[in-house]
């Protein structure tokens, strides 16, 4: 079944957070500089100032003992007055909670294999005309996504593996006990369903220690672990985990911080920019004819290793070709006006996949679906021969 589907310098000032303690009368202000932690004991106050630069994102995170090493993030606040006075209308009685405050893009480290995706508008969408693509990439309109980290590789089986035996012998329970496919330890796995892969971001958010983003319900009390079973927005913590890359996010992170362009490096394409099926009948497609040639033998093609072709402007790889990805959002058609980190709706039959592929058994996959706009779909339960996915955490995580 066929479904559509820095290297830039990233020059960051050194911002001062400024956290007054809520106890003013007691004269007790802390500031943090650079990365440094802030600790609040909500044993002493149940809110507090913060003071930052206008139209930052701060972050607030909290843990319950310092002793630990890892915090649980709150929330993202775009500053629109500083002071900005914060109270946490969920902190319970006991335990105590420590916080702090980050402010996203400066002083919050990347982690190894990942970009930080900036936080800003875009304009999501078919941006080349009504004659080209289909009508579900229209409207146009103004899409605000917050600062997120992108995986700059597709996942590969070596990593998948490694999660993979981990997660069944930690009570995961997967759709397809024969696991997905892939060419090479260094090639994007696929044929998994998309919930193998929500629980695979799970399942990777535990095995390092983090807290999982899905879960069985709205009241986000038991870890999402199998089997298989629907998942609504109301059931994600956004803020924590691994979770895959909702629709808005993917187009952002592929555009690469250019605007009104057909793919993540211009307007055409060829084969030595991407792996996927060259058709020159699209003027925009350079070829040559067939499938890429580095990647086949002769008899049928295959996925390239991650990484074989440039990055685009935030030094992610492949984001069209290779493997087609799936995002979160249910297949919707686009509303019109500006929209704050769509999610898409609560639910529906078809998840949104994006980016295109090589191919697989002989159905190749043209530069038309390689287009950034191009959006495709898939059944949450069902296996794709020529889909995987990345995945993408909050900042600071």
């Amino acid at each position: 079944m066929k479904s559509k589907n820095m290297s830039k310098n990233m020059k960051t000032k050194s911002r001062a957070i400024s956290i007054g303690l809520c106890a003013l009368a007691l004269g007790v202000s802390i500031t943090a500089q650079g990365a440094a932690s802030v600790f609040i004991d909500t044993a002493m106050v149940q809110g507090f100032p913060i003071q930052s630069d206008l139209g930052a994102t701060n972050q607030v995170q909290y843990r319950i003992n310092l002793s630990e090493t890892n915090w649980v993030v709150l929330t993202n606040l775009v500053v629109t007055q500083s002071p900005f006075w914060f109270v946490d209308m969920d902190a319970p009685p006991s335990p105590r909670r420590f916080y702090r405050v980050l402010v996203l893009g400066t002083n919050s480290p990347v982690p190894p294999g990942m970009a930080l995706i900036p936080a800003g508008p875009f304009t999501m969408g078919n941006c080349m005309g009504p004659g080209e693509g289909d009508s579900d990439e229209l409207p146009l309109r103004t899409v605000y996504v917050s600062a997120f980290c992108m995986e700059q590789h597709e996942v590969t089986k070596a990593l998948w593996w490694g999660v993979y035996n981990w997660a069944k012998a930690h009570g995961y329970s997967f759709d397809t006990q024969w696991g997905p496919e892939a060419k090479g330890t260094n090639h994007p796995v696929y044929f998994m369903t998309w919930n193998e892969a929500v629980m695979w971001c799970n399942a990777r958010s535990e095995q390092e220690g983090r807290t999982p983003a899905y879960y069985t319900s709205a009241a986000q009390t038991t870890v999402y672990r199998g089997p298989r079973t629907s998942i609504e927005n109301s059931y994600v913590k956004w803020s924590s985990g691994y979770r895959l890359p909702t629709e808005a996010e993917w187009e952002k992170a592929a555009r690469g911080g250019l605007s009104g362009k057909r793919f993540p490096w211009g307007d055409t394409i060829s084969e030595s920019q991407a792996n996927y099926y060259g058709d020159t009948n699209y003027s925009y497609d350079l070829g040559p004819n067939g499938y890429n040639a580095a990647f086949t033998n002769g008899a049928m093609a295959y996925t390239s290793p991650v990484g074989s072709f440039a990055a685009n402007g935030y030094g992610l790889y492949d984001m069209v070709g290779n493997v087609d990805e799936y995002c979160w959002d249910v297949l919707e058609n686009y509303s019109s006006g500006s929209q704050t980190d769509p999610r898409g709706p609560e639910s529906g039959f078809y998840h949104v996949t994006r980016g295109g592929s090589w191919g697989g058994y002989g159905d190749g996959y043209s530069a038309y679906f390689c287009r950034v706009a191009a959006r495709g779909s898939a059944v949450p339960g069902d296996v794709y021969y020529g889909t995987g996915f990345r995945c993408v955490l909050p900042p600071s995580q």
